[in-house]
């Protein structure tokens, strides 16, 4: 079963400010801004929703393909997928563009200033979403090819998660109910249902009798699934440490990805997204966490009292 994974590939510039933004912003300038910032430390990370859901998912040992567009500055990135030995062939480049690009800069109160750049995201109505696939995901994108691609996913029949997440602020109330009704899934952030919530009109459990299941993550306090009439309460696994959240949502869609695929009831698979989240919060950059078998088995029996049935 393998699934298509539509979303962003991007590269992640993050820069760390040794002090505090407020202290340098005078409130009555605000209309002249003229701002700069030193950041003694930096990192460059590879990043994007459909890399690293993809990653995840490879992680668990499920089967995924990325399906994004990319610019002519890839190369670096090509040769991380081949040697992670993660598929390569849905991934379009554009000549002329920059991959996408996120410039992060955290000061010392973890407040953030971020410039993103879409680059070639901008073209990724460009490509089709192919046959063959058994389970797909709309992820965070170019807002006309999240569009087209549930679309295309609903016309051939394949089951998908709609994962709006950033991409959410692009839509309205119409499309969100577009969205909800050609999807199977629905996985949100607690800030994000509230938000679909609102522009719909509708309340989680109505969005929840579209779909399959609608899965709700709370960070810290765990997450819901909705799913057959019921309402299923998922435990947060216990990290190791708080490092970094950046690229969590997407290794706990990578653990719904990977439950899916195996047939795994909606509790169990709710179970592994959230030892997926605890593993990668304790490791800095959304792509730089390794899942040992033996190891996940053992976080997954002390978080639920049960035997990981991998």
């Amino acid at each position: 079963m393998t699934a298509i994974i539509c979303g962003s590939l991007a590269y992640d510039s993050i820069m760390v400010f040794e002090g505090r933004f407020g202290d340098e912003i005078l409130p009555d300038k605000t209309h002249q801004l003229s701002v700069s910032f030193l950041v003694p430390e930096m990192r460059k990370e590879f990043g994007g929703c459909a890399a690293n859901i993809a990653y995840a998912l490879k992680q668990l040992g499920g089967d995924g393909k990325a399906m994004g567009t990319v610019g002519d500055d890839f190369g670096p990135y090509a040769k991380r997928f081949d040697d992670l030995g993660l598929d390569t062939s849905l991934i379009k480049a554009v000549p002329g563009t920059f991959t996408a690009q996120a410039f992060i800069t955290t000061d010392l109160d973890d407040n953030q200033i971020i410039a993103f750049h879409p680059g070639a995201m901008n073209n990724s109505h460009e490509q089709t979403v192919p046959a063959g696939g058994s389970l797909g995901i709309v992820a965070p994108d170019g807002r006309d090819g999240m569009i087209q691609h549930a679309q295309q996913f609903a016309d051939a029949g394949t089951p998908f998660l709609f994962d709006p997440g950033q991409g959410l602020p692009m839509f309205g109330g119409d499309d969100l109910k577009q969205f909800i009704a050609l999807a199977t899934y629905v996985a949100v952030n607690d800030y994000e249902a509230a938000m679909i919530a609102d522009r719909t009109g509708w309340t989680l459990e109505q969005i929840a009798d579209h779909v399959d299941a609608l899965i709700v993550t709370r960070g810290g306090k765990g997450s819901e699934i909705y799913a057959d009439g019921k309402k299923l309460e998922i435990a947060a696994a216990k990290p190791d440490a708080i490092v970094d959240p950046t690229g969590c949502g997407d290794a706990y869609r990578g653990g719904l990805l990977y439950g899916m695929q195996q047939g795994y009831d909606w509790q169990t698979t709710g179970q592994i997204a959230s030892v997926m989240g605890a593993i990668k919060i304790a490791v800095r950059g959304p792509q730089n966490y390794q899942i040992d078998a033996a190891d996940f088995a053992k976080r997954y029996q002390a978080a639920f009292g049960t035997a990981f049935p991998g």
